[in-house]
């Protein structure tokens, strides 16, 4: 194998940032008023004084929540290490009680080097956590339960909660709870009894500003000159950066990409399709790689389905699209036909095709959800006899037709007429 290029090494480098969350949410958590800083107010404060807390991390998915609870966590590991016990529950694998008692005994007997018992009851489970907590409270040592999509153990009976929170009303424990939910009223889901012994506080994770993302932008992708890189190829690189952030049209492409989703995931995605795009030859980024990120990203599931279709299968969606400008908005298969063979007369075309192949593009395009059933109703009937709606828009159909690769030129001309 060859020596890696500083193209290459430059790519590893950049690429292990991103997947790195430590090293993305750092620069975001600098400030003495950041979500992080106050989290890890909080839960050293409940280390180091014997208190117990609870707390919600809301956001919306992709803000970071759980990368900025995981550095809170690590850094208090590493300041306590004999002090701090780490539990976790995710909501959609652990909602129901018997198993969320049962997968923190088991966490619990793994963290202390105890021998689990499987048939366990659940009643010894939670006798065990509660003594748990207790001996814990007595040895000075917190306990962290972490609860991610916490908004699925709020629902039924809350037992979890309920017993989780009132262990911690006793003074001989100390533990701290805290729940990550992307739903703003996670904590209106609690129950009366839950809620009175809920501590409210709750951490709103916002997107980042243009500035943060910008200032993170130049963290993740300038190369650092002490990194053994040609010192050349790092003043050229990082320059190239430098003139990306200042450039108008690369700006236009980060507004454009922050209007369909400005979280700190999606931009990560983003940086990440750019990088890979890049020239192994220059070993420079450009604004292409960028433009070429944004439309992968910018992914039409609907115009990709018109682009697949076969010619009859056009056809047919201009036929309904035809019976929809004539204000038809229900239809189905044998009133399409009827435009298929008008147009078929009028115009004289090559492309005529019998019933029972018509039949089956069109249960082919139902099938790939281009089109589907108008209404419930009616399911004694045979499809062709059921009324159909189109799933498109006629711009989509428009714009999918006019990049197809076989679409005749008389279809786009029925479509714009």
């Amino acid at each position: 194998m060859g020596k890696e290029t500083p193209a290459e090494k430059s790519l590893n480098l950049i690429r292990g940032r991103l997947c790195d969350p430590s090293y993305v949410f750092r620069p975001l958590s600098a400030s003495s008023d950041s979500n992080y800083s106050k989290l890890k107010f909080i839960v050293s404060t409940s280390i180091t004084e014997g208190c117990n807390n609870s707390m919600l991390l809301l956001g919306p998915r992709g803000s970071g929540k759980a990368a900025v609870l995981d550095l809170v966590v690590g850094d208090l590991l590493e300041q306590f290490p004999d002090s701090v016990s780490v539990i976790r529950l995710n909501g959609l694998l652990h909602s129901d009680d018997n198993c969320a008692f049962k997968e923190i005994a088991k966490q619990l007997c793994m963290e202390h080097h105890l021998l689990f018992s499987k048939m366990a009851s659940f009643d010894d489970n939670s006798q065990f956590i509660i003594a748990m907590l207790r001996a814990c409270g007595l040895a000075h040592k917190t306990i962290i339960f972490v609860l991610d999509e916490f908004d699925m153990f709020a629902q039924g009976k809350q037992r979890l909660l309920y017993s989780l929170l009132d262990a911690m009303q006793s003074v001989t424990s100390q533990a701290v709870v805290v729940g990550i939910s992307s739903r703003l009223d996670a904590d209106q889901l609690l129950e009366k009894r839950v809620r009175s012994r809920f501590s409210h506080r709750k951490f709103l994770f916002l997107p980042p500003s243009r500035e943060e993302l910008d200032g993170l932008f130049v963290h993740l992708l300038s190369l650092p000159a002490d990194s053994g890189f040609p010192s050349g190829y790092v003043s050229r690189f990082n320059d190239k950066i430098k003139n990306l952030t200042s450039d108008t049209r690369f700006k236009d492409i980060l507004k454009t990409l922050f209007n369909a989703n400005s979280t700190v995931n999606s931009f990560l995605k983003f940086i990440f399709c750019a990088v890979s795009l890049m020239n192994l030859e220059s070993g420079l980024l450009s604004l292409e790689n960028f433009k070429a990120a944004l439309s992968s990203m910018q992914r039409q599931p609907k115009l990709e389905a018109v682009r697949d279709c076969s010619v009859l299968e056009l056809y047919l969606l201009v036929c309904m699209r035809r019976l929809e400008v004539k204000e038809q908005s229900s239809y189905n298969f044998i009133s399409v036909m009827k435009e298929y063979k008008a147009i078929h007369d009028s115009f004289h075309t090559s492309d005529y095709y019998a019933q029972n192949v018509c039949l089956r593009a069109f249960e082919h395009l139902r099938e790939r959800q281009v089109i589907c059933y108008a209404e419930n109703r009616g399911q004694s009937q045979t499809g062709e006899y059921r009324l159909q709606k189109l799933l498109i828009s006629a711009s989509e159909l428009h714009q999918g037709m006019r990049s197809h690769a076989c679409c005749p030129a008389i279809l786009l001309k029925l479509l714009d007429h």
